[in-house]
Formats: structure tokens, sequence, C-alpha cells
């Protein structure tokens, strides 16, 4: 019954999503003819239904059509026809997001006593059911953890104001689901989303600069002023109710397991702009945040700590710590005047005290001076309430907060701080050259290299000297470190923890961090011979190689005793960064998954000779090229063994509006992970390995093998791929986007290997390649199968019982169901010499059918994405409007070229083609 009843809400529901998609479209068709009269509307409506047309059936005469119809648009209309496809995508990507809300809530609504798959309360459930004792829950929540780490990586194609502005338009459809609207509140409410979509008609979707890294800074810090500092706490509060209902006889708190950290403002390699000034201001706008935040909750509690002295007794400890307040504080302006109301007397002067909280010209007891001291007064205010058995008060408001402290502190997320290990090399060279200890270090061998820095180590004299001139970047290298040692005075020791290391190409590139830490007092050799040490360097492995590598990279540097007493010597914790980007970019996406995993393995096992736990750090893109998947997925696609000492992932660009925008969909995206971390802990403590996992390892890594092959074969060893590559994408004029504000290259060079991975996938997003998440996959398949029934037989039952193989190829088929080689071929004419446009495309359209035709094969399916037809649905509803700006597109990249090729330029010509890359990143819903 229960069955049925979900079944048919499902359908309901479905019909929302369409109603909102009509309803939002019908008012953006008011607002074309509002601005544009009825021939704007008549132009976007041909387009449109020649578009659905060819996908429907594919005509050369309808083809011809609606390539005329684009090319004879005249300039003010074509920008207006790019705006009107663009901003439908918007509107649609509102509804699809308002969807998933209303569907879990309908679930909830409907659903009766079954449990929502995927919920906190169904892995909580699990392991009652599993008969899993107390004990081994409470060692599972303990070890479990979790940090997702914002980036500023430039893959957000939208403004903060257009945000803003959807933002809106969203909670005004999530009223039209309310069914106790009058009829005029329903008018009223279509008013105002309609003037709301005017509003966006009306608003620049591109930036007129780019953005500087305290604008980045900022941006970041929106999504912890609207979503987080609420949506976090939920999770805890919900997984504490869970653990409440089915292991009463416990008294639950949940230890800090998940958090968010960022980059935003510690990021230097290939940043020039992020300065050690640049991340003193960042932390110190991370504080105001929090500060802020603490005084709102403060003063909204007020109302409801009415609690009199001449109805309930409060306690000795309360009335104890108001008077401490008193004195401390003196006349405080905004106290409360009501001497029987003892709890809005605590607030206010706690208020005070948060407000004053970083100020260095007030006494210490006039402030908090640590999370620590706010939570100690917090505890007091929660047990005095429940004394009086005010615990609804206590739980929703007192109880809350103190999580919220313990989230947060005062430093609101901790920093990474990450440089290119270059930079660094350059520093020691100079650095030991002035003060003679060698001419030129950079010449040095590894081996010489670590034994020259171990011996700097294990030195206690400095090897640098306010008194000796250095060059800037050396002197800024220095500066970074000295305002580490400052902030973590300042900010606590938890607002820099981590020190990154990109390429980190040997274990010379770790020690030099040691070493300046050392210069800063961040690392320091007590009298008795022990080491504190506040910063940990952390290895970046990036490339094919660097992954190969870094097993005997960590096995000599855990063997140096002076590095080794680096790490805390109690939990004997080491943090490892792993990129998903440029791995890719590098060997392609089969031998990238497949040599992360096994470096996942192989550096796990170095460290455990060594007793050493590894945090694993995955740098994943929002992009399939770049690692991209749901955060839920990506948790459970690691090997379970690598889970010990925790997760760290990052999220950046156009997927923390996406997953963190809202606070319905943030608060799921959070609650299925917690599900992931819990389900992956709980395996990890008895692992099951497949008994032919040894078997498919071994088919892997020939697959791996051979579609590296085949993938450098035509990136890096065909002579004509990065003219066609360069021509044949908008890669030029992304740069011009104004999204973020780091170079797209690390030097001013054209060379490929000095291209940032993001405008790589970025580029072959826009063509509709998406040639960085599946190219060579087909040929690597193809290596095992080889037409062989009973080598297909394998492959399909690693697929159906090889997690890891699932995985990898329901992601191809992503981004198979994405890409368009139809639309794609029509990129090959922006190449100069046709010739090579013809073969290239030809080769990638070959792989293209192969991969499509032996992925349908392993996987049993008709048509790609037959698995996840919902998806599949909203691809094929999504194409037919993101079609005519692909078209657009390269009509107006045809001419712009051809202007700059002239030494002329456009700015009206240049801003539409950055508005339809704007817009297909809408339609596709990825830009990098």
């Amino acid at each position: 019954m229960v069955e049925t009843e979900v079944g048919q809400q499902k359908q309901n529901t479905n019909n929302f999503l369409r109603r909102d998609v009509r309803f939002l479209g019908h008012i953006l068709g008011e607002v074309l003819v509002h601005q544009g009269g009825n021939e704007l509307l008549d132009v976007v409506e041909r387009i449109r239904e020649m578009s659905k047309s060819l996908r429907a059936h594919y005509v050369l005469e309808i083809y011809d059509e609606f390539k005329n119809t684009i090319s004879s648009l005249n300039s003010d209309i074509r920008h207006q026809v790019i705006r009107a496809f663009a901003i439908y995508f918007q509107l649609v990507n509102i509804a699809e997001q308002n969807h998933r809300i209303r569907r879990k809530r309908d679930y909830e609504r409907s659903s009766g006593e079954s449990v929502q798959p995927g919920s906190i309360e169904s892995i909580v459930q699990e392991l009652k059911h599993a008969n899993t004792p107390t004990g081994e829950v409470r060692e599972i929540l303990k070890a479990i953890s979790l940090e997702l780490v914002m980036t500023a990586h430039p893959t957000e194609a939208m403004r903060r104001a257009v945000l803003d502005i959807n933002l809106r338009i969203s909670d005004g459809m999530m009223k039209l689901d309310n069914p106790m609207l009058t009829y005029r509140e329903r008018e009223q409410l279509r008013e105002k989303l309609l003037g709301e979509v005017l509003n966006l008609w009306q608003t620049d979707e591109l930036r007129d600069r780019k953005p500087t890294v305290i604008d980045e800074v900022r941006n970041g810090l929106y999504y912890f002023d609207e979503t987080l500092f609420d949506v976090l706490p939920e999770i805890y509060h919900e997984l504490e109710r869970c653990l409440n209902k089915y292991y009463p006889e416990e008294k639950w708190h949940v230890p800090s397991f998940l958090k968010f950290g960022s980059w935003i403002g510690g990021d230097r390699d290939g940043n020039p702009s992020v300065k050690a000034n640049v991340t003193w201001e960042t932390l110190g706008l991370h504080r105001q945040l929090a500060i802020q935040k603490y005084g709102e909750i403060l003063k909204d509690s007020l109302e409801h700590m009415s609690f009199s002295k001449n109805i309930v007794k409060v306690s000795d400890a309360l009335l104890t710590s108001i008077q401490s307040d008193k004195e401390a504080l003196g006349n405080v302006q905004d106290v409360w005047r009501n001497e029987k109301e003892p709890y809005r007397i605590k607030t206010t002067y706690m208020i005070e005290k948060v407000n004053n909280t970083g100020n260095a010209n007030v006494s210490a007891s006039q402030k908090y001076n640590s999370p620590e001291e706010f939570i100690h007064d917090l505890t007091i205010m929660d047990e005095s309430l429940r004394s009086h058995y005010a615990d609804f008060v206590a739980d929703n408001y007192i109880k809350k907060l103190i999580r919220q402290v313990e989230l947060f502190g005062f430093h609101l997320a901790t920093l990474d701080v990450r440089q290119h290990s270059k930079e660094h090399e350059n520093a020691m060279t100079e650095i030991l050259a002035k003060m003679g200890i060698t001419n030129d270090y950079s010449k040095l061998s590894e081996e010489e290299k670590i034994t020259l820095l171990t011996s700097v180590l294990n030195d206690p004299r400095p090897i640098t000297s306010s008194y000796l001139e250095y060059s800037e970047g050396t002197q800024e290298c220095l500066n970074v470190y000295h305002t580490i040692h400052k902030a973590q005075q300042e900010f606590g020791k938890g607002c820099i923890s981590s020190y990154l290391i990109s390429m980190t190409q040997g274990a010379s590139d770790m020690l030099e961090v040691v070493v300046f830490a050392k210069e800063a007092g961040l690392y320091r050799r007590e009298s008795d011979g022990s080491v504190k040490s506040t910063l940990q360097s952390v290895p970046l492995f990036e490339t094919i190689d660097d992954l190969h590598a870094a097993p005997g990279i960590m096995s000599t540097l855990l063997a140096i005793p002076a590095y080794r007493a680096s790490l805390d010597p109690e939990t004997q914790l080491h943090e490892i960064m792993l990129g998903y980007s440029d791995s890719n970019k590098d060997g392609g996406v089969i031998t990238a998954n497949w040599e992360l995993r096994m470096a996942l393995q192989d550096i796990t096992e170095a460290a455990k000779k060594f007793g050493v736990k590894l945090k694993f750090f995955h740098g994943r893109g929002g992009a399939l090229g770049r690692g991209g998947m749901p955060l839920n997925r990506s948790i459970l696609a690691q090997p379970v063994e690598t889970l010990g000492g925790g997760i760290k992932i990052t999220e950046q660009g156009e997927v923390l509006s996406s997953r963190y925008s809202l606070q319905g969909i943030a608060y799921r995206s959070l609650e299925q992970a917690t599900f992931a971390l819990i389900s992956a802990s709980k395996e990890s403590r008895s692992p099951q390995r497949h008994p032919l996992e040894d078997k498919w390892e071994n088919i892997m890594r020939g697959i791996s093998e051979q579609a590296q092959t085949k993938y450098q074969d035509l990136i890096f060893r065909d002579a004509d791929f990065l003219t066609f590559f360069k021509e044949s994408t908008p890669l030029p004029e992304i740069g011009e986007l104004n999204i973020g504000s780091r170079p797209s290259k690390r030097k001013n060079s054209d060379k490929f290997e000095d291209l940032r991975a993001i405008p790589w996938v970025f580029s072959w997003t826009q063509t509709r390649y998406l040639l960085p998440a599946w190219y060579a996959a087909g040929t690597g398949l193809q290596s095992f199968y080889q037409g062989d029934a009973a080598n297909l037989a394998v492959l399909k039952q690693m697929y159906e019982e090889w997690s890891f193989f699932q995985t990898m190829l329901d992601n191809l088929q992503m981004a198979l169901a994405k890409a368009d080689l139809l639309i794609a071929k029509e990129y090959g004419s922006l190449v100069k010499d046709s010739p090579i446009a013809e073969r290239i495309f030809n080769l990638i359209k070959e792989e293209y059918e192969l991969t499509s035709s032996i992925i349908l094969q392993i996987t049993g399916q008709q048509e790609i994405l037959d698995n996840v037809p919902v998806i599949q649905e909203s691809i094929r509803l999504r194409n037919p409007y993101v079609d005519p700006l692909s078209y657009m597109q390269v009509e107006l990249l045809k001419e712009l070229r051809s202007l700059r090729d002239n030494n002329e330029d456009d700015t009206d010509l240049l801003r539409e083609v950055l508005l339809t890359i704007n817009g297909i990143a809408a339609g596709l819903r990825n830009t990098g």
C-alpha cells in the first residue's frame, strides 16, 4: 500500500516539476514580449521549434533553415535571443533544484513509518538491525571525519547578483506549493515572480572586471551565512535524534566529524594576487562573520529567555557568572534591565563579550579569548535551563549554538595555504646562497637536498635574518609563514593547519616547507629534544608519474626522524592530497581513475609500515572530466581501507551554488554524505574483498595501459592536436569571462602542460565534446574484450559486482550522454586547416562510437543512461534549448576571430560570445 502511494506521489511531484517549468517559461515569454515585442518572442519560438524538430528527426532542409535563421539574425535581436535561451536555463535549473527539495518532503510525508534510503535514519537503523553494539557505534562515530573545502577555482560562471535573484525566484516558486494560498495571493506571487524575472532580464550576467581575491572570499562566505551555519548543526541534531531513538541507553553527543574549510585567500599557486596580507585579511573576514552570526543568534534567543526568578529557580553557577560579567564589563549600555530575568541579563553580557572578541583594546575578561570560554558560558545556561525543565529552549537554542561554536569557533573555517613547489625551491636556493651554505641548491641531486635540509632541521640555528635583503619572491615566501604563525596566535591554531605543495615530485619539496615553518616558529625543537609543530606540509600528487612516485616519496619522508617529528605525537596522522584534474589531463579518464585508486592503496600500505594513519584529500572538480560526482558517491568510491584517517574533498565553482545555495538541497547533500561516511566506516571495520578482485585489477591494469596510450597518442603525440584544440574551442575567449582572480595558465606560456585543467575541461564542455570525461575509454575496454564472448561476460560481472568498475562506467555514461558530436562537428569549421579538423574529428568520433557501443554491451542497456532515466530525460529535454546557443557561438566565434586576425575588435561581439558561454554552462549544468 505504501509503495503504491509513494509511486503515485512520485508521479504527482513530477507533474509539479512540469508545472513549474511551464509557469516560469510563460513568465519569461511575457518578459520577452514586454522588452522586445512579439517579434522577439516569435524568433525565439521559431528557433526553439526547429531545434526540437531536428532533435526528433534530423532533416537536412530543416537543418539548413535552422542555420540560416541563426546566421541571418541582426546583432540586436541575436543578443536578445542568446539571453532568452540562457535565462531559460537558469529558470529550469531553479525548478529542478526546488523539485529535489519537494521530492524529499513528499517522500517523508507519504512514506509513513518507512525510512528514506540514503538518509541518516536509514544508516542508524541499519546499524541497529545488524545488532551493532553501542560501543562499536561510538567507535565508528569517533573514527569518521569529512572536511569539505571550498576553493576559488574559476568555474562559477554566474554573478553573485544573478545568484541572489535566482534565490528569490526559488523562494517564490516554493510558495506556489502551499495549498492554503488564495486566488489573490497566487496572483500577487505571480506578479512578484514576473518582477524578479524582469529584474533578471535587466541584470548584466557578465562581470565587468575580474573578481579580486577578497571578492572571492566574500562569495565563499555567502554560503556560510546563507545556509551552512544553520544546516550543519541540523545534520548533527538529526544524527543524535536517530541515535537516541535506536540506542536510547546511551547519552549521545556526536563528535564534530563534518566541517567546512576553505582555500579562498590561502591558495596562491599560480595566483600572484594572493599575498600574505590578503591571507591575513581573509582570516579577519572569517572571524567577522562568525562574530556577526553569534551576535544575531544570541539576540534572537532573547525573546525566548524570559524565565523569571519569581517563578523558577536558576542555578547558582548562572548567578555567579552574571556577577563576574558585571564586574568585568561594568556598565554595559544594552544590558537587560529586569533583574528578575537572569537569562536575558546573561545573554546581553554574552553579546557584549562576543562583539569584543578580537578587539585588542579591551581586557581579556571583557571578551571571549577562545571558543572554549564561550562554550563554558553557554553550558552554564544550558544546565541551568534544564534544572527547571526548560529542556525545549535548551535544546533548540543553547544546544544548537554550542554545536555551532564547536564547528565554527571564532575562525569560522580552517584555511589551507597552497603554493607551487618551484616557488619554495627558488626561495630556498636564494636563502642558502646568502648564508653561504651552498651556492646553488636547485642544482643539487635529490639525495643531496634531503641530506642538507635534514641537517638544517636538526640545527636550532636559523638560516634567515631580518638584516638580509631578499628578492621580492623570497621575501613573500617568508612572509606567508610568519603570517601563519601570527594568525595561529591571533585566531587560534585551527585557523591554518595545512600547507599544500602543488607538483610535489620529491621528498625535498616537503622538507623545504618544514624548514620554512621552522624559520617562522611553526616547527620548534624544545630543549628536551621534542618537537612542537603546528603546521603540516601536505603533498599534492597530480600527474600520473607523481602518483607512481608517491609511495616512495612518503616512505623516504617518514624514515627521516626530523620530518616524522612534525606529526602529531598522539594521532600520527598525515594528510595527503591527490589531484583528479591534472591526472585526468595527463593520462585520460580511465588511467586517472585507475592510477588514483592504486595510489590510494599503495600510499596507505607505505604509511602503515611506519604506523602512520593517512587523511586523503581528494581534489575533485565539479565536471566529470575533473573527477566530479555527487558527494556521497565520491565517498563510497574510495577503497574502504583508505578511509581510516578521514577524508577531505574540494567543493568548487558551480558545485557550491548547486549544492549549498538552498538549505533543503544543502541538507540532503550533507545527509547523504553522512550516510556514506558511516556506511563506509562500518564496512572498513571488516572489509570484504571480492574473491575475483585480484583478477579484475590485473584486467583493469591492462585496460588502463591501452587507454593511456590511445589518449596520449592524440593529446601529446599528434602534432596537429594542440592547433585543433585551440582553434575549435572557445579557449581564448573563456579567459575573458572574468570568472576568477587566477590566470588560466600557471605561466605566461602556450605549452599544453602549463594550461590549467579547468579551462581545458571548460573548453571541451562548451563544444559538446566533453572529451576529457570519456576519450580513450572505448579503446581500453576493447583491448580486453576483443570480440570474445567470454571476456564480455567477465566485464559484465565486473560491472555488476565491483563498485569501482560500475562507478567508472556510470560516469562514462553521463559524459557520453551529455556529449553531442553532431554539434561538436560544427566547431571544426573554426579550424583554419580543414583537413586537420576533419581528421581529428573523425578520430574522436570513432572513439566515441566505440566507447558507447562497448558500454551498452557491458551494461546490457539499449541506450546510454537507461540506468538513470531521470537524468537521461533531463538531458533530452535540455538539448533542444542548448543547441541554438552552440550554433550561435560558432558563428560568433568566426566573426570575432576574423576581426581579431585583422587587428580589429568588437566589444559587443565579444559580449555575445561570452553570453553563449554562460548559457551553455547553465544548460549543461557544468563549466570546468
